[in-house]
């Protein structure tokens, strides 16, 4: 497959933190988000697949690679962040697009979603969550516990922790035990993948690590779920031990009427582990989102109209009665039988 051109460039956020940004492709506009401390080339296999028949849509956030760090430190936020990506979409006079998000990029999307409702055409969620992911994780308290220190570290000595924050993540210890972690499966995952993650992560700002950090523990994006009134995918990783099941499981409940698959590989990078099944379920889910669109657009707006009043009269006429959602079954995606996915 050839690699199609790629277009480059930043632009000037609502507070003048310059974003970097990549364009790929023509189509439907599909914006990529990626998780905290991460780089643009965790999507690398999603970019390469949907750039031929979408106009994919990439940034790093502010304070990561070549995005610029905010001269006020109060904008190194969560909320921010939702309007560097409304920023992004209004620079390059996109009205709306179909969105992914990747780990902390569900945090991301949420955000956005709760502001900026219409920008949705659609959204996925990949090893997502949108609470505190840390607590509870690996059946402890412990990596709570190893945040407030390295923060109660860096306020003490600043210098010394970014310097053993740098050695060790670039450590060559840092991907196995990244892997054992179930960040990654090494027997999927490209290890070269890995240690560009490593390496980028290393030289990122420690104390804008940690000031995002803490947003996402402290952001609760439970409220927003039953608002989404988008189409939505869940997928998730069974081997991942950073952003277990449960995380997904509890916003395919939440959001109306969402689809959610689980990879039996998984890790907490599954779009790294299973970019082929990743990609065929994500693009038959768009599909199925175009497909739906083209029909609505096709049936006359007065017929429309007339449904929508019929629908609302019939729920008006239940008083006392509460509507119960149709929960959506998860699908188990069988490595053995793309058919399972692709369907």
């Amino acid at each position: 497959m050839n690699a199609t051109p790629k277009q480059t460039g930043f632009f000037d956020s609502f507070d003048g933190t310059s974003i970097y940004y990549e364009v790929r492709g023509k189509g439907e506009p599909l914006v990529f988000v990626y998780g905290i401390g991460c780089l643009i080339n965790h999507w690398n296999p999603q970019l390469k697949y949907f750039s031929e028949n979408y106009k994919t849509i990439v940034l790093d956030y502010r304070a990561h690679n070549k995005s610029d760090m905010p001269d006020n430190e109060k904008n190194l936020t969560l909320e921010a962040i939702a309007k560097d990506v409304q920023g992004l979409l209004s620079f390059l006079k996109i009205p709306n697009a179909h969105f992914v998000g990747h780990s902390f990029g569900a945090q991301v999307l949420c955000k956005t979603y709760d502001l900026y409702p219409d920008l949705f055409k659609s959204v996925t969620f990949v090893n997502g969550f949108v609470s505190n992911p840390i607590s509870g994780m690996f059946g402890s308290d412990l990596p709570t516990k190893a945040f407030e220190t390295i923060k109660s570290g860096f306020e003490l000595l600043p210098d010394a922790i970014s310097t053993i924050w740098k050695h060790s993540i670039s450590s060559p210890l840092a991907v196995p035990l990244s892997a054992l972690a179930g960040g990654f499966n090494l027997s999927l995952t490209s290890y070269k993948d890995i240690e560009i993650y490593a390496r980028g992560l290393s030289h990122m700002d420690v104390k804008a690590f940690i000031d995002l950090f803490e947003q996402m523990m402290n952001y609760d994006g439970g409220p927003v779920l039953p608002r989404i009134e988008c189409p939505a995918l869940i997928i998730g990783g069974k081997k991942d031990a950073v952003t277990p099941v449960k995380h997904q499981v509890h916003m395919h409940e939440q959001i109306p009427n969402s689809q959610i698959t689980m990879m039996p590989y998984g890790s907490h990078c599954t779009q790294l582990d299973l970019p082929e099944y990743v990609n065929i379920r994500i693009e038959k889910f768009l599909r199925e989102v175009m497909e739906s669109n083209e029909k609505v657009e096709a049936t006359p707006a007065t017929k429309r109209t007339g449904k929508k009043k019929s629908r609302a009269n019939k729920a008006s006429s239940k008083k006392g009665t509460s509507v119960k959602k149709t929960k959506v079954s998860v699908e188990a995606t069988s490595l053995d039988a793309q058919d399972s996915v692709s369907k």
